[in-house]
């Protein structure tokens, strides 16, 4: 447990630690859906919550932006009043050449907003391309300006896969998989860390 634990720790402090509770939301855009899953039990946040045995309420919509994100996070996250928020956004800003400033700020916005209230926020990044990652290290320095948990480019070793992909941008089965194998141990190095009062109450 305490192996697990520590990976929250890791690199810098992260806002809001420990959690006050084990409330958490997914927020993003397709592949919080699990586009390419070959049924609803079968994307990444289903998986996930069967895999830590918890649960996760799944507030992905396709084809969202981070600016799209930003006009419905105070329903569909803050108003659940979560305690740690998995944020998974920037696929879609790619595909529609939005500029990189413009996505990192429109998601430096976001992980405040939800700070504000309280929660931590699991960063998950993406790869900036899928020739060349514009990206780079923009995720990284996020998290760390923010005191955001983070889990590198989710998508590595998929893009270009057929064997982990559904499509050009979205995983099967077989490739969400590998995500929750990076998830799993640093949400659940998180759910370990809730105070056992709160956990019960």
């Amino acid at each position: 447990m305490w192996q697990i634990a520590s990976l929250v720790l890791e690199h810098h402090p992260i806002k809001n630690y420990p959690p006050k509770g084990e409330h958490i939301v997914a927020f993003g855009d397709s592949l919080i859906v699990g586009i390419g899953a070959g049924s609803r039990e079968k994307g990444f946040i289903p998986m996930l919550a069967k895999r830590l045995n918890i649960t996760i309420i799944n507030k992905g919509v396709s084809g969202d932006t981070t600016y799209d994100a930003l006009f419905r996070l105070s329903k569909d996250v803050l108003d659940e009043k979560p305690d740690i928020v998995i944020l998974l956004l920037g696929g879609n800003d790619i595909l529609k050449q939005v500029p990189k400033e413009e996505t990192f700020v429109n998601l430096h916005s976001i992980i405040t907003r939800i700070q504000s209230r309280g929660a931590i926020v699991l960063l998950l990044g993406i790869r900036g391309g899928l020739l060349t990652d514009q990206y780079d290290d923009d995720f990284a320095t996020l998290a760390k300006a923010t005191g955001s948990l983070y889990v590198p480019n989710v998508l590595l070793g998929l893009i270009g896969n057929s064997a982990l992909m559904s499509d050009e941008v979205h995983p099967n089965d077989k490739g969400y998989e590998r995500i929750v194998d990076r998830v799993a141990p640093v949400l659940e190095g998180l759910i370990v860390a809730v105070p056992k009062t709160s956990a019960t109450e």
